[in-house]
């Protein structure tokens, strides 16, 4: 006879909407397996969660849905889904929900399961600490708890008594804390001797038409400056590299650039200065640790919007970590040809060594071993 009882295996409910959701949640997948080799996960995933094992019940392209236009089209079969999936979970309780990113849907999924009893988790913070910050109310009463992927976010939070785990970032994990130049290079196939410049003009077709022209227009005066100055673009696709030439033919056909089809991430480790668009690429380009100008134009609706709901001073991640304007960001009326070309100036001109070490400092901050920590906190949260 045994004197002991295995404990009861895990069951946890996991959904994730998007492509950067999944490589999350096949993360924290493998690390609870690392645990509990036999933990259960079932709900909504892409092929990597798959791949650990997790058991799908809807396609996860089904929730990958953006716009407000877009979202309208697809409310009822978004409602369908949320129902399914209450139903399914509240017939099969899991030990824990843990809802990734997507917020608008997994954030009204995660309160209707906590109203039923289940333990519900929130993984990647909303940008609540920057607009409509009262979604804090609503996240607390969806949520018990919330792993946010950096510092400041968990202080916000801990002002409301929200419960809340800074569990660090994943790019910050992957990005190694020394990026080899010459290696990004010889991957593109650039000469070794020159020096180039990256632009990052977008991943949407909005921010190339507002942004390109901007951007071309800079690289234009920055060539007359430094002569021997080469230009190297990341594009998503095909179809944002056209819409680019079009733009460069009017504006400097004279101008020679590199199209490159890959990730940012090769282009920026390739450059020695990069000019990009606000977003995550910029924390990428710190985290590459290549000193940067960040530029940003939306529509004068948008904007004016913006400057109303917005609530912090920064708009670019190396600055909002940092608490100080560590790099240029030029917004709207600032985000000009001349502006732009004399920032990247300075940093072509400059010893940036200084930046360099604050940017490896911030990299460390948020280098936590996301994966592992996301997990622990999941299952200190169910008490294992």
């Amino acid at each position: 006879m045994e004197t002991m009882l295995r404990a009861k295996s895990l069951r946890i409910g996991i959904v994730a909407g998007e492509i950067s959701g999944d490589i999350l949640g096949a993360g924290f997948i493998k690390e609870v397996k690392e645990h509990y080799p036999d933990t259960e996960f079932v709900g909504i995933g892409g092929s990597k969660m798959k791949e650990f094992g997790c058991e799908v019940l809807f396609n996860m392209e089904e929730l990958s849905v953006m716009g407000i236009v877009e979202v309208l089209g697809r409310l009822p079969l978004l409602l369908r889904i949320k129902r399914k999936l209450v139903e399914y979970f509240v017939a099969n309780p899991p030990d824990v929900f843990v809802g990734i990113d997507s917020p608008d849907f997994n954030l009204r999924l995660e309160k209707s399961l906590k109203d039923k009893g289940i333990k519900t988790v929130h993984y990647v913070s909303p940008s609540v600490w920057a607009w409509r910050q009262e979604r804090i109310f609503s996240i607390a009463k969806a949520t018990d708890l919330v792993l946010a992927l950096l510092p400041f976010e968990k202080e916000f939070y801990d002002k409301f008594n929200v419960s809340c785990d800074f569990v660090g970032h994943p790019m910050a994990d992957n990005i190694p804390l020394y990026s080899d130049k010459t290696a990004a290079r010889n991957l593109l196939g650039l000469d070794q001797t020159k020096s180039y410049l990256a632009v990052l003009p977008g991943s949407r077709y909005g921010e190339m038409k507002l942004l390109a022209p901007i951007f071309i227009e800079t690289c234009r005066r920055l060539k007359i400056r430094y002569p021997d100055l080469c230009f190297i673009v990341a594009l998503v696709n095909e179809k944002l590299g056209d819409q680019f030439k079009q733009v460069c033919q009017v504006i400097a056909p004279e101008l020679e650039f590199v199209l490159v089809e890959d990730t940012a991430r090769s282009v920026i480790t390739a450059s020695d200065c990069t000019l990009l668009a606000s977003g995550t690429v910029a924390l990428e380009c710190m985290l590459v640790k290549r000193p940067m100008v960040v530029g940003y134009k939306m529509n004068t609706i948008t904007a004016w919007l913006a400057r109303r709901m917005v609530k912090i001073n920064f708009v670019s991640l190396p600055n909002i970590l940092a608490g100080r304007e560590l790099v240029p960001e030029r917004i709207q009326e600032s985000c000009t040809p001349d502006i732009l070309a004399n920032d990247v100036t300075h940093f072509l001109s400059s010893d940036n060594s200084e930046l360099m070490s604050k940017f490896t400092q911030l990299h460390e901050i948020i280098r936590c071993d996301s994966d592992k920590l996301s997990a622990r906190a999941v299952l200190n949260l169910i008490g294992r």
